[in-house]
């Protein structure tokens, strides 16, 4: 077993969901103002190191974490050189796509704190040193946590969320919090993900007047431009693998439950999770093992051993592929091709169509009217502000700076008309969709016999234009996330200069078994590629 394979599966043994998968080869390594704040203590953001930035030696580009823990362990790196070339690339990389709102004051200290800890031989396992960043629905009680509204700009939250105090209690450095689609693409009926009233446009690193996908777009955008090692997102329905599509990057949107909800701005608990994002899927397992709150031991200094069983790859392994040609003739012509390569590899793959997608599309919409009304008050009631969802309509229609954008606030609107979560025809609806959704992708898998489905997980991105809105109907992140199914983009290739996903599927807390899969088929296509930040397609070559 190679060295890399043995970390892939060390990290899904880490996570720790089912049965062991072994055989998985290795896998690569991976606005102006809130960006320039790093610089600056009175603004907020964690203040760069006096002098020259001492050589770091690696390629943050692909480095893993595993990779860069070796070198934390023989002292050829510190996690206080690490956070600053990561605020050094906030600072003067950040501004071309506008995904970093703030960085943290506290994050050298944090990162000093964990070199005393990995000098004294005490580490707390793989995350420690390594900087994360947020996405800004995530509670942080010493930095604004604001879901891009002007409504929640001013104190921050009393409280940590609670996965962000299984990061602090693993040794992570926050690094600080990113832009994202303002209330998690949950206000307006024509939204333009990456746009928020805090933060404004987020742009896509590869080609610059294009969209990043919402509503994790910050975090997508971050990775791809290397401004941090990991972040996190969340999703209702594909705010993680379609940001990870569009954006050439990792995105993992765990079982529903996996991941504590406490203290993340909400949709619906029916279907919300925050997920880990990554250039790679070794280090999205690894940050999944620490996110997890469902009582599982966390990852000590070692990682576990006794790994033994020989590595497979995709030799065997079975995926059905739900090719969605509405996403385009280019989309499909990716998907042959991507097809192609996993047979060559040993893989089965045969074409499937999960059923009930028309019924799954009807109602999931109403449901999570009612129990965005039910969850956001219950949420704003523990914040200064607004204190409900009428006090959110009303703040809006009173900001004009709420409006720059898009005006609207459509959904809201129906969310606060929307049947209670009491009512006998909410109940009926939502235990449809739990059963159809999860028949959809059981029925698939079982009658074909897969490890997993696989998808497109977005279309070329669109140019960003807040008077169209988005072009984003996106069907392939439904099944699992109404399920609260596991799912996960890796990259799968481009269409011209666009970064395309594959987003795989699988039944429920078969987590560790699909990154495991993810893995050994990042390893196969090699599909990441650094970006260019273009202004336009077609426009020629800018330097990195």
């Amino acid at each position: 077993m190679g060295k890399q394979s043995a970390l892939v599966l060390m990290a899904a043994v880490a996570v720790g969901l089912g049965s062991l998968v072994t055989g998985v080869p290795g896998v690569p390594g991976a606005a102006g103002v809130h960006a320039q704040a790093a610089e600056r203590d009175d603004a907020g953001g964690a203040p760069l190191p006096d002098g020259p930035p001492p050589p770091l030696r690696a390629d943050l580009d692909r480095v893993t974490i595993p990779e860069l823990q070796a070198r934390m362990a023989d002292g050829s790196l510190t996690a206080s050189a690490l956070t600053a070339a990561y605020l050094r690339r906030i600072a003067t990389v950040g501004p071309r796509i506008n995904a970093v709102l703030r960085t943290d004051p506290t994050a050298m200290r944090q990162a000093a704190a964990s070199d005393a800890r990995h000098r004294r031989g005490s580490a707390r396992g793989p995350l420690d040193g390594i900087p994360v960043l947020l996405k800004d629905n995530i509670d942080t009680h010493d930095m604004p946590t604001t879901a891009g509204s002007l409504a929640l700009a001013g104190s921050p939250p009393h409280t940590d969320a609670a996965l962000v105090t299984r990061l602090r209690d693993a040794g992570a450095v926050i690094l600080g919090k990113t832009n994202l689609s303002e209330w998690a693409n949950f206000r307006a009926a024509k939204p333009t993900s990456g746009w928020s009233a805090v933060g404004g446009q987020t742009r896509n690193p590869y080609v610059l007047d294009r969209n990043p996908c919402g509503s994790s777009s910050g975090s997508a955008a971050a990775l791809a431009a290397s401004l941090a090692q990991v972040a996190i997102g969340t999703e209702t329905d594909g705010s993680v693998v379609c940001p990870a599509g569009m954006n050439g990057v990792v995105g993992h949107k765990p079982s529903l439950g996996l991941v504590s909800g406490a203290g993340v701005v909400p949709i619906s608990a029916e279907q919300d999770t925050a997920g880990p994002m990554a250039r790679n899927v070794t280090d999205a397992a690894l940050t999944l093992a620490v996110l997890r709150g469902d009582g599982a031991p966390r990852p000590g200094a070692v990682l576990p051993d006794g790994l033994t069983r020989r590595p497979g790859g995709l030799r065997g392994k079975r995926i059905g592929l739900w090719r969605l040609p509405s996403l385009g003739p280019e989309v499909d012509a990716l998907m042959t091709r991507t097809a192609g390569k996993l047979r060559e590899a040993g893989a089965v793959v045969v074409e499937v169509t999960p059923p009930y997608q028309e019924r799954l599309a009807q109602l999931e919409f109403p449901a999570l009217l009612s129990e965005f009304h039910r969850d956001i008050d219950a949420y704003l009631a523990g914040r200064e502000g607004p204190r409900d969802l009428a006090g959110l309509i009303a703040f809006n229609r009173a900001h004009a700076a709420e409006r720059t954008c898009f005006a609207g606030q459509e959904l809201f609107e129906q969310a606060l008309a929307a049947p209670p979560v009491t009512d006998p025809g909410y109940r009926a609806v939502r235990a449809e969709l739990k059963d159809l959704s999860r028949r959809s992708v059981d029925e698939t898998m079982a009658a074909h016999r897969l490890d997993a489905i696989a998808a497109p997980a977005n279309p070329p991105a669109w140019t960003t234009d807040c008077a169209r809105g988005d072009n984003d109907v996106i069907p392939s992140s439904t099944p699992a996330a109404v399920a609260g199914y596991p799912s996960l983009s890796v990259p799968a290739g481009f269409v011209g200069e666009l970064p395309v996903g594959l987003l795989l599927m699988a039944g429920d807390r078969q987590d560790g078994e699909l990154l495991s899969l993810g893995a050994a088929v990042e390893n196969r296509l090699k599909a990441w590629r650094a970006p260019r930040y273009l202004p336009t397609a077609g426009s020629p070559g800018a330097s990195r």
